[in-house]
């Protein structure tokens, strides 16, 4: 219709002025009735110099402009509708289409994005999605890192529609990395600025998921088709999805900048390659390039290898599993389903946490599980001599052979079995590999951003507010950052993810607000033996342990089951454990406490001041942990505050 009134504006004057014309000559003819008196025509065409030619020729133009004008106005009209009609018709098949390409159960609706905290944090709008009341959300600055919303929904095969019609040339916010850090953080810029447009970008083909179940609790589902569903059983018996949330969740790329109410958008399978500072923009591996206001780098990291096995050839690495993502779990679930032998190397949190998952599995596979480590016992590097021999003890009854003080001096393959010869002579033949020793942070992009890496650490050096430029923050593994209470730092685990990648996110809206919630994390050895720690757990470092029986409900089942939720320590803020109360409970003698370790709390040290805490299979206590690390006091007795704890009740 609108092309039809351009159209119509240009041929009215022309009509205009043939009618007025038309009108003269008939005047001029009333008035000369019967006389030769000729008047003057400006003639458009040939014919006889009477007005009446001329009449009939201007009335058969305009009748032709106007007949013309009008099947204009109808074709343009009729094509108009016909491709609204093809574009309603597009809108309402994606729902099929996303089905038909893999099958899914309706999805769970999201949570409210956060609570309201003294930043004006508000819940994050989205259409036709309820908030659960189920699962809290990671976006409360200065709360515990609360589980993961629940989704039910798979996200469906990556789209095979060409890169050029599916990649915003701009986006707002935009956040390097498809981890735990970059979601947290996306929420966080929606909270505070409900109409933001933020962009993922991840190498990866998943949607952002959660790590810790692929080592942990994955492992013990009875579904044989769990590395389908990648839904698994909390301790405490509720079944949940190790997705953050459903595709349901997010919009597509192609619309971030025409959503009416912004929204997060996941660029999956492109990876980013180069970073222009200068320009705000970033190339991607397709040579796509995206214009940035402000941007996260939430690379995370990669997992390191053992030069032994790197120098030993194809028939080695393709018998090794690094492992890291959703593709290790399940291939290393295939491979302990059919193999005969396999061997952890590493004796950290991945690796004794594997080591555990696997052995459970050794009596009904027929499978043998070896871990073997340099240290003597496992978590030697984090937990006291006596309580890493202890926890050596247990992986043992959990069906693993443990081989300590064990360094590789080579890896060959020979008659279908991988050989690995140690430094001190010792042979172990095995099926497969698998290397826990260690992830070494992304920082790829360091040398075309410009960006500091530091020397000690590693990771992208940043400032208190985990700023690296003025528009570019890090959050995550890569980050090596200032800790204004225990100085520079980098944390390789799920809940620092959270609470880094939050604040980054509240930074990049205008927040300005400096590190100060110290992160905690935990490891699992089975439902059984679990710890949380926070702040510097370092073995090299003295230690004060205090210690109580056991009971049952001193397990990460138990504790589970008690809070509700899918860690062990509830979101509380750092408020909640301004005043703790102490047990009135005396603590036993030394010596009742010696050779159990059932349940405890362990101190570490530095200028006889306390920088991190580990509570073994005390649960729901991280606030009260919190609190000491953050007063950075002297104390006298340390099982005076080991009974803030409430470890020597029942």
């Amino acid at each position: 219709m609108l092309k039809c009134r351009t159209v119509w504006k240009k041929l009215a004057p022309l009509a205009r002025d043939s009618s007025t014309l038309c009108r003269q000559d008939v005047r001029r003819a009333g008035l000369n009735n019967g006389s030769a008196v000729r008047v003057p025509a400006a003639h458009m065409s040939s014919g006889s110099a009477g007005g009446g030619g001329e009449n009939k020729l201007y009335v058969l133009l305009v009748g032709a402009a106007c007949l013309g004008g009008g099947i204009y106005a109808y074709r343009t009209v009729k094509g108009d509708q016909q491709r609204y009609m093809e574009r309603m018709a597009e809108i309402s098949s994606r729902p099929h289409k996303a089905a038909s390409q893999k099958t899914a159960v309706p999805a769970q609706s999201e949570p409210p994005a956060a609570a309201a905290t003294e930043t004006g944090t508000v819940p994050e709008p989205k259409p036709g999605a309820a908030p659960s009341p189920e699962e809290p959300s990671p976006a409360a600055p200065g709360a515990e890192a609360a589980a993961p919303s629940e989704t039910t929904e798979p996200p469906p095969a990556v789209d095979s529609t060409p890169a050029s019609t599916k990649v915003p040339s701009h986006a707002p916010y935009l956040l390097i990395g498809g981890g735990t850090a970059s979601f947290a953080a996306a929420r966080s810029i929606r909270a505070r600025d409900p109409g933001a447009r933020v962009l993922i970008i991840t190498n990866e083909p998943d949607l952002p998921y959660m790590r810790p179940p692929l080592s942990k609790e994955l492992w013990f589902s009875d579904d044989p088709s769990v590395t389908e569903t990648l839904r698994f059983k909390q301790w405490n018996g509720k079944e949940r999805s190790i997705y953050f949330q459903p595709q349901s969740f997010y919009i597509q790329p192609e619309e971030l900048n025409s959503a009416e109410n912004g929204g997060v958008a996941v660029l999956t399978g492109k990876k980013v390659i180069h970073m222009d500072v200068r320009g705000n923009k970033v190339k991607l591996d397709d040579d796509t390039e995206i214009l940035y206001d402000k941007c996260l780098i939430a690379t995370g990291g990669v997992p390191r290898n053992l030069q032994a096995i790197e120098r030993a050839g194809e028939k080695v690495t393709k018998r090794t599993t690094l492992f890291r993502k959703i593709e290790d779990f399940k291939s290393l679930d295939k491979v302990s389903r059919n193999a005969k032998s396999i061997t952890i190397i590493g004796g950290g949190f991945l690796g004794s946490e594997l080591a555990c998952a696997l052995g459970r599995r050794s009596a009904d596979f027929d499978l043998e599980v070896i871990q073997m480590f340099p240290e003597k016992g496992n978590m030697g590097k984090v937990l006291p001599e006596y309580l890493s021999n202890w926890t050596t003890e247990k992986v043992k009854k959990e069906g693993v052979k443990i081989i300590s003080e064990a360094l590789v001096k080579s890896v060959t393959y020979k008659d279908d079995k991988l050989e690995i010869q140690l430094k001190d002579g010792r042979l172990v033949k095995t099926d497969h590999i698998v290397a826990a020793v260690g992830l070494e942070p992304n920082v790829d992009l360091a040398k075309s951003a410009g960006l500091e890496v530091d020397s000690d650490f590693g990771g992208f050096r940043v400032n208190a507010e985990l700023q690296a430029r003025s528009n570019i923050w890090v959050a995550g593994d890569a980050a090596c950052f200032y800790d204004i209470r225990l100085g520079r730092r980098r944390v390789e685990h799920h809940d620092h993810a959270v609470v880094s990648g939050r604040l980054a996110g509240e930074n990049m809206t205008g927040a300005s607000k400096p590190y100060w919630h110290q992160s905690m994390f935990w490891s699992d050895l089975g439902p059984d033996v679990g710890y949380e720690a926070i702040g510097i757990v370092d073995s090299s470092l003295p230690t004060v342990g205090v210690f109580a029986k056991a009971t049952a409900k001193d397990t990460p089942k138990a504790a589970t089951e008690k809070s509700g939720t899918g860690i062990r320590s509830e979101s509380e803020t750092e408020d909640t454990a301004v005043s703790p109360v102490a047990s009135s409970t005396p603590a036993p003698a030394v010596e009742q406490q010696r050779d159990n370790y059932g349940k405890g709390v362990i101190f570490y040290l530095r200028d006889k001041v306390v920088v991190g805490i580990i509570l073994w299979n005390v649960f729901n206590r991280m606030p009260i942990a919190r609190k000491i690390i953050k007063d950075g006091e002297e104390h006298a007795d340390l099982n005076e505050v080991a009974k803030l704890f409430n470890i020597h009740e029942d």
